[in-house]
């Protein structure tokens, strides 16, 4: 247990920003002729600052070494003995409690390699490492060298195009340094962990309430008490079996941290998968009828079967079992709140780590009566009776999973620039929606299951009282001047440019920008004013947030409007396709080829070959000559905003 619980928490470090770079090792190789049967292989790495690459002879239980080995299949020669490593150091590691041998800045590495057959002309190594700094990323390549000739090795060639328009995009920026300060010191990360946290606490309290679950707290509880021979017993047991809720659900998110492992941008990328997005809204639908009653989504009944009679074997398995079939058997009433959290964890900036914050607070959420009702057994007699309310509470939430479902709807509309869905539409949608919710709440609209109401009570008037409130205040969003900002909505419907009324320009509040950052250089060279690089998206929720919450401030967007101008890169825009005469072959780091053939292929690549980070909203201060004026930004307050922005022009005018 105790080996899984580190292994979960080394997951959450080591995943945390898994998104904010991409390639901090170049790694390059060549091969010497020492004899006619040895050769010595020399791979060289180097290393963005702050990241380590890990030794072979790392200690065991500790972050994954190096390894040099021929791959599957080849054959005619043999490594001799380890690599010989040079330059490798100890560094104390706080996770595993050791110290670890590594490699900083740059690493030097040589295997020799005995042939057993001197026919051969060529061989194969495959190098596989672990570099880290916040982040981790896998190593794992393989090199192909030529025995006729010294120092080959196979390397994918440009054309001359895709080599001219690759330099083109590499920036020679001044005074990089700077870049860092903010990144080091946002903590908008955790922040962002926490809320996402406290969401899935959320979710998991409305878990709670449906008619899947709220009747298993007295009876489990009181199973334990009475079946434990002493009550002490009894309560540790229960505590326990809390304990087992809490992991199954974290454990869920696991796997999709291995899809950040396998490329620390997937989870970036398919966030702005027009047909991910439609699935997404196809499935949060087909959840909000169910829990408007029209059918049951339950998982195979022999599962939850197997599971009970598992429980039966006692002890610390048993009880295990016990909390693997309560999240079996209520997966009806469960899922499609867990489906929420799947769909809003993969389709943020955050990926996998928010999703294990999300199913870690659901989790919480949905073992705390357990263990708070085993520890105090007289709280039972106040717990209310099942009844209709339940179903009431399932019905509420397939109004607020609908809502939500046009949200993914909208993400797919936006990045396929179709047209159609509209922030006045979106709105309007949700409107209905809200409307139909205080309509069901006030007892107007009734679904299959509801129980027959003679009298509404205080409670639910007032819940319906808010409902229409809220209706209310989102209404004036359909119109073309809305009598306030919608600051409570900020993020989730379209921007307010996307339109159905003729706008200014297509730019966030009105202000003028450029989409292309050759054009908006021209013209900050021209006026001579600094920039500000805004690297955003279609489908970025806090994107939204800061223009419409933190840019839409007077003394701010004064600012954004007189003093910088404004380049709006959007790196999710990957249905636009570049003129063909602009499309490339881009060398990675790697030696790997990424096609550049879309906005949003050339910008995302932009951001991570000059600043080294992959996440949006991110901000940068230039001069018209390419200096950094600041450090770096990104999601944060008006008054850090407003200080960052003024900061910036002054440095400009020194």
């Amino acid at each position: 247990m105790k080996k899984l619980l580190v292994f979960i928490s080394v997951l959450s470090s080591i995943f945390l920003n898994a998104q904010t770079a991409e390639e901090p090792i170049k790694l390059e190789a060549e091969i010497n002729k020492i004899s006619d049967t040895e050769y010595d292989v020399i791979f060289k790495a180097t290393l963005f600052k702050g990241w380590y690459l890990y030794s072979q002879y790392n200690p065991d239980e500790a972050s994954l070494p190096l390894v040099i080995s021929i791959p599957d299949g080849e054959s005619g020669y043999k490594l001799v003995g380890k690599a010989i490593e040079k330059d490798t150091f100890k560094k104390y590691s706080d996770v595993w409690e050791k110290d670890e041998i590594v490699f900083k800045d740059k690493a030097l590495i040589t295997q020799r390699v005995q042939l057993t057959n001197k026919e051969i002309t060529q061989i194969k190594l495959n190098f596989f490492g672990q570099v880290c700094e916040t982040a981790c990323i896998n190593v794992d390549e393989d090199f192909t060298f030529s025995l006729t000739g010294k120092t080959i090795q196979e390397k994918t060639t440009l054309d001359d195009r895709s080599k001219l328009l690759s330099k083109k995009l590499k920036l020679n920026l001044k005074n990089t340094a700077l870049l860092k300060a903010t990144t080091e010191g946002n903590d908008e990360s955790s922040n962002g962990l926490f809320n996402i946290f406290i969401l899935g606490f959320v979710g998991g309290l409305l878990a709670l309430l449906t008619p899947c679950v709220f009747p298993m707290i007295p009876f489990t509880v009181s199973f334990f008490t009475k079946q434990a021979k002493n009550k002490r017993k009894g309560k540790f047991n229960a505590l326990l079996y809390g304990f087992f809720i809490v992991l199954i659900y974290l454990l869920l998110s696991i796997p999709f941290h291995f899809l950040d492992n396998i490329d620390p941008e997937i989870l970036n990328t398919i966030s702005t998968n027009i047909w991910l997005n439609i699935f997404f809204f196809a499935i949060l639908v087909f959840f909000a009828f169910s829990f408007f009653g029209y059918y049951e989504i339950t998982l195979p009944s022999s599962w939850g079967n197997k599971m009970d009679s598992a429980s039966s074997v006692g002890g610390i398995i048993g009880i295990f079992f016990m909390a693997l079939t309560l999240a079996i058997v209520s997966f009806s009433c469960t899922g499609p709140i867990l489906g929420s959290l799947l769909a809003g964890s993969l389709t943020s900036d955050g990926g996998a780590i928010q999703l294990t914050a999300g199913m870690s607070g659901f989790g919480l959420a949905l073992a705390l009566p357990f263990a708070l009702f085993a520890l105090f057994p007289s709280w039972l007699n106040s717990l209310p009776k099942s009844g209709g309310w339940l179903n009431t509470t399932k019905v509420v939430l397939g109004f607020l999973e609908l809502a939500f479902a046009f949200k993914f709807l909208s993400n797919a509309e936006l990045v396929g620039h179709w047209g159609i869905l509209k922030r006045e539409i979106f709105i309007g949608i949700w409107l209905i929606i809200f409307i139909a919710l205080a309509l069901y709440v006030f007892a107007k609209i009734k679904f299959p299951h509801d129980s027959p109401i003679k009298k509404l009570s205080f409670s639910r008037i007032s819940f319906g009282v808010l409902i229409l409130a809220f209706a209310i205040y989102i209404a004036p969003g359909v119109l073309k001047n809305p009598t306030w900002n919608l600051s409570l909505l900020s993020g989730f419907p379209p921007p307010q440019f996307y339109s159905i009324y003729e706008q200014e320009s297509d730019c966030p509040l009105g202000l003028n920008c450029y989409k292309d950052f050759d054009e908006g250089l021209a013209e900050a060279k021209l006026l001579n004013k600094p920039i500000l690089l805004d690297f955003t998206g279609w489908a970025c929720v806090n994107c939204r947030k800061m223009e419409e919450n933190v840019w839409s401030d007077p003394a701010i967007y004064k600012i954004l409007n007189n003093d910088y101008i404004l380049i709006s890169l959007y790196v999710d825009d990957n249905e636009k396709e570049l003129p063909l005469e602009q499309q490339f072959d881009f060398l990675k780091a790697n030696g790997k080829i990424k096609k550049i053939e879309t906005v949003g292929d050339k910008w995302s690549t932009f951001q991570v070959i000059n600043f080294k980070n992959a996440s949006q909203p991110y901000y940068v201060l230039l001069s018209p000559d390419l200096e950094i004026l600041n450090s770096a930004q990104q999601y944060t307050d008006k008054d850090t905003y407003l200080n960052w922005l003024k900061k910036g022009l002054d440095n400009f005018k020194k």
